[in-house]
């Protein structure tokens, strides 16, 4: 595969990604946040701080686990290069 597919695909999934985060987050937010039987048109008070809340959990424990697994990604990288340089191969 030449590299510009390569980067287009992998544009292509964090897009979607991104994409998948956003609903899953807006779906346990409002579950959360917002009662099922509305009351008003407005969001009150309380709803609005729980889902301030509630995003900024959820992005700030979507940051750590990127963070977490690239940190493993280049372990894991690490770790392959050694093998190979330890048997020979390249």
């Amino acid at each position: 595969m030449d590299p510009l597919r390569a980067q287009q695909l992998a544009a292509e999934l964090e897009v979607d990604m991104m994409a998948d985060m956003y609903n899953r987050m807006t779906q346990a937010c409002h579950r959360k946040c917002v009662p099922p039987h509305y009351k008003d048109a407005e969001l009150s008070k309380g709803e609005s701080v729980c889902l301030d809340r509630c995003v900024a959990k959820y992005l700030e424990v979507h940051e750590r686990m990127g963070k977490k697994l690239t940190e493993l990604s280049l372990q894991d990288e690490e770790l392959l290069k050694r093998m190979q340089q330890g048997t020979g191969t390249a």
